[in-house]
């Protein structure tokens, strides 16, 4: 089985973003992790006492309609991240050259995610 690991420097707050905003499955919290079950992949949130979030997305999720999942999530407070120049939509996507789309967003720790609908 594959999982994916991530940082966070609050377990509790992570617990809160990947869990209740995010809706993953918790499976459980030690002093070392929090486990989330994201469909057939484990997601490890560790915890680590400091944290320099990288400038790529670290983890991501294939949604079969971007638009209707940005619209669920922004609801629950995700904010969509924005970069200069690259063209997005009001929405925050970005369609590739393929006609794939992706969105991007951050956790509590500044941990870049993304949401992308592949063609």
């Amino acid at each position: 089985m594959a999982f994916a690991p991530a940082p966070a420097t609050d377990l509790a707050r992570a617990v809160d973003f990947y869990g209740s905003v995010l809706g993953l499955e918790h499976v459980e919290t030690n002093p070392f992790a929090a486990v989330f079950r994201a469909g057939p992949v484990m997601l490890r949130v560790t915890k680590v006492d400091a944290l320099a979030p990288q400038p790529f997305t670290i983890l991501g999720w294939s949604v079969p309609d971007i638009r209707v999942t940005i619209a669920d999530f922004a609801s629950r407070g995700v904010e969509f991240t924005r970069y200069d120049g690259m063209p997005q939509d009001s929405l925050g996507v970005w369609t590739t050259p393929n006609g794939d789309q992706i969105a991007w967003f951050r956790d509590p720790d500044g941990n870049t995610l993304s949401l992308t609908q592949f063609v």
